[in-house]
């Protein structure tokens, strides 16, 4: 696909400059025609790929940038813009080539015919199967908009979650850094003086400042291998937890943690609540929209339990019946669900739990904080304090040793 660079004139009479890939300068020209641009110039640009285009390709779409497209084409869709043209739009001014890439491929395949929904289908890396499925409902409902916009709520929300997350988590990550570069210097740089000044006197050292004599030894001597052991062990946990039972394992035992545990059962929750009540708010059949859900939680144990709920309400049964025999969900879960059933307001009811467990979340993660940072600050202190405590020993007994 080559790279062209234009200059048009829109409805409004404004000049618009800016580049754009296609297969050809006609399939080129056909895009910014649809786009309502009026070409002056439209020449072909040979772009070699820069260090950021290959490590954007690996990196892949972001949820932040995937997000942001899908509240621009509700948008762009609601305002009545052809699907074709909105995905032209967004197409040249989209800054993640990945994504970029993407959306000429999906543009080119509802050009050939081919529904917005398979279009989608085909990249599932970027487009997972509930959001596929919720515009497969779209499209079926001719309320594509509406679905989009409930869509982009739903990524929305699933990013603010994200990011508290990784908010709460940047102050304990940079006190522990700051300790580790502390404890490295004293102990690589400054430790090796003292020991060479105390050796030539002759006096004898005490046990701690041997013993962080010895660690700095073998790990001055043996980096290697313990750098080879850290990465195997790495390797080979990443490698079991791939493993259907390696992941089961580690899912269960992520739900049965101290404190950690709590908050990611409570983001199972909401996830839960937040996908399944989209789903059904827009349309798409119960069946078929815990057969998404069961792939969205991203939990193998809470994936087994919406497995034997989809299950059972194949068999007839209701929804909260189920729910409360899998153990894993709350009360407060199974009693919401129950009450939308009985007055057909399931989605309402799912979309207020999910409400209610993202506000558990956000204080569970600061209640988490809280107790992380002085954690954090009494164990790199006690650390920085062993070696401090190690330096000054031997300067003791050397005082000793001159009365």
């Amino acid at each position: 696909m080559a790279t062209f660079a234009y200059t048009a004139r829109d409805n409004d009479g404004r000049v618009i400059t800016g580049t754009l890939e296609g297969e050809s300068e006609i399939a080129v020209v056909a895009r910014l025609q649809e786009m309502g641009y009026f070409i002056t110039d439209l020449q072909r640009r040979i772009k070699r790929p820069t260090l950021e285009d290959v490590l954007q390709r690996f990196r892949g779409v972001r949820l932040k940038d995937l997000t942001v497209f899908t509240r621009q084409f509700a948008t762009m869709i609601n305002a009545g813009l052809a699907i074709l043209a909105g995905l032209s739009i967004l197409e040249v001014q989209s800054e993640n080539k990945r994504l970029k890439e993407i959306l000429g491929a999906v543009r080119a395949d509802i050009e050939q015919g081919a529904p917005l929904s398979d279009a989608l289908a085909k990249h599932p890396e970027t487009f997972n199967s509930l959001y596929v499925n919720m515009v497969r409902a779209g499209e079926a409902g001719g309320v594509l908009d509406d679905v989009l916009a409930r869509l982009a709520g739903f990524l929305e929300k699933e990013l603010a979650l994200r990011q508290k997350v990784r908010a709460a988590m940047i102050y304990p990550a940079v006190i522990a850094s700051a300790a580790v570069l502390i404890v490295s210097f004293l102990v690589f740089y400054i430790l090796p003086t003292f020991v060479s000044f105390f050796t030539s006197l002759n006096v004898p050292l005490p046990a701690p400042t041997r013993l962080l004599i010895a660690i700095t030894v073998g790990a001055r001597r043996f980096w290697y291998i313990i750098l080879l052991v850290i990465v195997a062990a790495v390797y080979g946990a990443r490698y079991y937890i791939s493993t259907p039972e390696g992941r089961a394992r580690y899912d269960r035992f992520k739900l049965r943690m101290p404190v950690f545990g709590s908050i990611v059962h409570k983001v199972a929750m909401a996830r839960f609540a937040r996908t399944l009540g989209t789903l059904v708010r827009s349309g798409v059949p119960i069946l078929q929209a815990l057969d998404v859900v069961a792939k969205a939680v991203d939990n193998t144990v809470v994936t087994q339990a919406v497995a034997a709920v989809r299950s059972s309400i194949r068999e007839g049964e209701s929804i909260a019946l189920p729910l409360q025999a899998s153990g894993i969900f709350p009360p407060m879960v199974v009693h919401m669900v129950s009450v939308g059933e009985r007055t057909g307001q399931l989605d309402e009811m799912l979309m207020k739990v999910s409400d209610f467990y993202d506000t558990e979340v956000e204080y569970a993660v600061a209640g988490l904080t809280s107790i992380l940072e002085p954690a954090l600050i009494i164990v790199m202190g006690g650390i920085v304090g062993f070696v401090v405590i190690s330096f000054y020993l031997p300067l003791f007994n050397l005082v000793g040793a001159i009365k």
